[in-house]
């Protein structure tokens, strides 16, 4: 097949499917990059963000993405959940040969059921917590009461939607107890909870090669001391630029994978989050995506963006660029009231900034005012990231820039990387 190169006399056109900050950030990388962007709003929350970047579409006047892609001549798609595969229009778009930043057939797989990572894991010698799958409570008991463990409680199939979101279990009294009230719907995934040693990496796969980029660390509980509940989406993030995959995480967890990939035609991003037990890394999931924190970090350490993607897309050879003062990368998230128990709602509170902020600001759910005044419209306010040599300016610029933003009733956690980096350490 003749490489389809990347075009260097015209403008590259992007179709990103998604809402809120974690669009926004996409949008304005491959903007700043030369790209002409567009999105198509997927949920009904969050659309001023992606607005501030380019056209925005709605699902009500534009049912199916795919006549809009054709339309403007769209170049590639990058969705930004998985969700986009379940559509009534995902047989329709993959078939129209719009490329898509997304693996899809066997790749989604990977992310979309729990445990067909567990058998891939178990194929290739790659270790990962003992998991069960259950339709119903009864079924979850009995597996409970022959292997008496904690347990992490999942959906045993992936998507925003799902009717069990993740949760944390670290005695066996703590499973049992939450046995009694999750919803059994899909069933229900029960895996081994092995400490909080975690940490992943995120890697590109294009042309049959694995290209190693980040290793990264997620804070999923809502308040410091990595205390609460496992919130929806992460409060915080580190990032470390990693092609040479100084901790491993690749080597251990994504190479045994190639001839897999290579079978299934996979390209597209890749995650694995491994927890450390006993000194060895064990696969507790696998995602598809670039991350609901990670994107916009990606991104900014790559001088050239596009043209990665670009080739992903195609499955072409890659050939990365970074921008030299940046190696590391945190971000903070500013929750809005109630959050995370979201059935808590305040009104629409204004959000300010009492000064001009020097690092990089995502909005989320707010909107804007005809005098561009912002106010909150949901739980999730803002994301900040900042981009340094080291990860201590990093997080130092990164809190600090978040303290200029105001709104009542938020808050965001102080304790991002006092604990769990470097990875492995708990």
């Amino acid at each position: 097949m003749t490489a389809k190169l990347f075009p260097k006399n015209r403008s590259v056109r992007v179709l990103v499917l998604g809402v809120g900050s974690f669009s926004q950030s996409v949008l304005h990388f491959l903007k700043n990059d030369g790209a002409e962007v567009h999105t198509y709003l997927t949920r009904d929350y969050a659309h001023y963000p992606p607005s501030t970047q380019g056209p925005t579409y709605l699902q009500e006047l534009h049912p199916n993405p795919c006549h809009l892609a054709k339309q403007l001549g769209i170049d590639f798609i990058v969705p930004m959940s998985i969700d986009w595969h379940d559509a009534d229009w995902a047989e329709e778009i993959i078939a129209s040969g719009i490329p898509i930043l997304s693996p899809f057939g066997a790749g989604m797989r990977l992310e979309r059921e729990r445990d067909f990572g567990r058998h891939l894991c178990l194929k290739y010698g790659i270790p990962w917590p003992a998991s069960f799958v259950a339709q119903n409570k009864l079924e979850a008991q009995k597996i409970l009461d022959k292997h008496p463990n904690a347990y992490v409680i999942k959906n045993p199939f992936c998507s925003p939607t799902s009717p069990i979101h993740t949760i944390v279990c670290e005695t066996i009294s703590d499973t049992r107890s939450w046995l009694e009230r999750i919803d059994y719907a899909e069933g229900v995934y029960l895996q081994e909870y092995l400490g909080r040693r975690e940490a992943g990496h995120i890697a590109f796969v294009s042309a049959g090669e694995i290209y190693p980029l980040i290793t990264n660390q997620e804070y999923k509980h809502a308040f410091n001391g990595n205390m609460g509940i496992i919130a929806g989406a992460p409060l915080g993030g580190l990032v470390q630029l990693d092609t040479e995959d100084e901790f491993g995480l690749a080597k251990e967890l994504l190479f045994p994978l190639l001839p897999w990939f290579r079978e299934t035609g996979y390209h597209g991003p890749v995650q694995v989050t491994a927890c450390k037990k006993q000194d060895r890394w064990h696969v507790i999931e696998y995602n598809v995506r670039l991350g609901v924190t990670c994107a916009p970090m990606i991104l900014g350490l790559l001088a050239n963006p596009l043209e990665v993607l670009w080739n992903v897309v195609h499955n072409q050879k890659l050939q990365f660029q970074f921008n030299q003062d940046r190696h590391f990368s945190c971000s903070l998230t500013l929750a809005g009231f109630g959050y995370p128990y979201t059935q808590i709602t305040g009104p629409n509170l204004p959000v300010t900034c009492t000064e001009p902020v020097k690092c990089d600001l995502w909005w989320n759910e707010v909107d804007s005012t005809s005098r561009n005044e912002l106010f909150m419209t949901g739980h999730r306010i803002a994301e900040i990231v900042a981009f340094a040599p080291k990860m201590e300016d990093a997080i130092a610029l990164a809190y600090k820039n978040i303290k200029k933003l105001h709104c009542v009733g938020s808050y965001y956690r102080t304790d991002i990387g006092e604990s769990k980096w470097p990875p492995g350490t708990s």
